[in-house]
């Protein structure tokens, strides 16, 4: 019957929406997803001459970049913003990397060529692995300062060096340019020293563990709240976390792993890595990674969000200078395989310590830059930067309303079908429906 055709298109379509991308599947370990690129990021292709340097925009941009290259970049700086811009290196999982030889500087300079701060040069520290990289380099405004404070023409330059035995590929690079307001009133101190303590405490112990959704960058981040969670990595797999932390927050983290399924008990250097940035993209403190003996922790505790962190000279608690989202990025060494053949279970403990307080008071919206009741409730509920980040959440319900209505949909069509053929099929042969005369379903439409 012709209408037995159009009542299949109706159940493939409905399938199509039931069964949308990216609802199934696990990345295997031959297989590990790279770092994924903002959606809405500009390509762009920075110049070895400051002449033809192409012009960035606030927002995120993509480029790649090859061992001895140095890149140039074009910005308008006015003389009241403080501007950051960061840099994400990401060589595919797999690439050959020698630790501290391969990194790449990025760096603010005015037209002269002086430039505007310290430069940031982050490289690997994972016993060859590869895995994103990312630091920014600032133009800060602020009456301690005397370079870069003018308005006008400045360049962002980015620079890669490496070993001549490392991987030949350019690598993908994602560049963030993020814009702070001013403040009104006066500005922060810097926190006297001995405000806050060091001694890390314990680790959180709750007695349930949520499940976490890690992603392979800034862009899908998992989001995660105080609490214990649990996700699964692979070895050579790069899994990124993020945080709200407001002002006068801190976090204690620890990523772990469990003794080895496959029996192995062999100590290894350099196997599991934890990442912290802040909301800037900036690193807080180095890369940490730990040994594999049985079992490994690798932890991490933070100073209280301060805007005064700003003028510490200690790049950790630096960086620990505005609210909004802090992102933990989970290193497995590939060298972990022989340990976790169907890869590891991965144990994270997250607390965000103390009340937050109220923070200075910008001269304009500072998103970037502060923490809300949706981060809260995206925390809370495990949703991840990419869903978190859709024009209309609301939208996005109806949709996956629609998909469940879908699936009712679509057995209801299949039971109608096979109440319909087996109607017919009883049916006198002259009773059946002559050809091109419409098909009424029993009992009508």
């Amino acid at each position: 019957m012709k209408h037995d055709g159009r009542a299949v298109a109706a159940l493939a379509a409905l399938a199509a929406v039931a069964a949308l991308p990216g609802t199934v599947g696990v990345a295997s370990a031959e297989t590990l997803p790279g770092y994924r690129m903002a959606d809405d990021a500009t390509a762009v292709n920075g110049t070895a001459s400051r002449a033809d340097a192409p012009a960035l925009k606030p927002g995120l941009h993509t480029d790649t970049i090859r061992r001895g290259q140095q890149k140039y970049y074009a910005v308008t700086l006015d003389a009241t913003t403080n501007a950051y811009f960061s840099a994400v290196a990401a060589p595919r999982p797999g690439t050959k990397i020698e630790d501290y030889k391969d990194q790449f500087t990025i760096s603010v300079q005015d037209s002269s060529g002086q430039p505007c701060g310290t430069d940031a040069t982050p490289s690997f520290h994972g016993g060859g692995m590869a895995y994103p990289i990312a630091d920014y380099a600032t133009r800060r405004i602020g009456s301690d300062r005397t370079q870069c404070q003018k308005p006008g023409p400045y360049f962002v330059v980015l620079t890669r060096e490496g070993s001549e035995t490392s991987g030949p590929d350019a690598w993908p690079v994602e560049l963030d340019y993020v814009q702070e307001p001013p403040l009104k009133g006066s500005t922060p101190a810097r926190p006297v020293p001995g405000t806050w303590s060091t001694a890390t405490p314990a680790p959180r112990t709750d007695a349930t563990k949520r499940r976490a959704k890690g992603g392979t960058g800034f862009n899908d981040a998992g989001s995660l709240a105080s609490g214990v969670w649990k996700d699964h990595i692979e070895p050579g797999e790069t899994r990124f976390y993020r945080v709200p932390v407001d002002w006068g927050q801190r976090l204690n983290l620890s990523a772990e792993l469990p003794n080895s399924t496959t029996g192995k008990t062999r100590f290894l250097a350099n196997a599991l890595g934890l990442s912290v940035y802040n909301p800037a993209r900036g690193a807080v403190g180095n890369d940490s990674f730990v040994a594999y003996d049985n079992g490994a922790a690798a932890k991490k505790y933070t100073a209280p969000v301060d805007y005064g962190n700003r003028f510490n000279p200690t790049d950790a608690v630096s960086a620990m200078r505005f609210a909004g989202w802090y992102y933990l990025a989970v290193s497995l060494n590939p060298r972990t395989a022989p340990y976790f053949r169907k890869g590891a279970d991965l144990t994270l403990r997250v607390d965000v310590r103390q009340k937050p307080e109220p923070g200075p008071e910008y001269a304009s919206p500072a998103q970037d830059f502060s923490v809300t009741p949706d981060d809260r409730e995206a925390a809370r509920n495990g949703r991840n930067a990419q869903e978190d980040a859709a024009p209309d959440r609301t939208l996005m319900t109806v949709g996956y309303a629609g998909i469940g209505t879908g699936v009712v949909l679509l057995t209801g069509l299949g039971a109608w079908m096979l109440a319909a053929r087996r109607s017919a099929a009883a049916r006198p042969p002259t009773q059946r429906t002559p050809q091109g005369q419409q098909f009424r379903p029993p009992g009508g439409w």
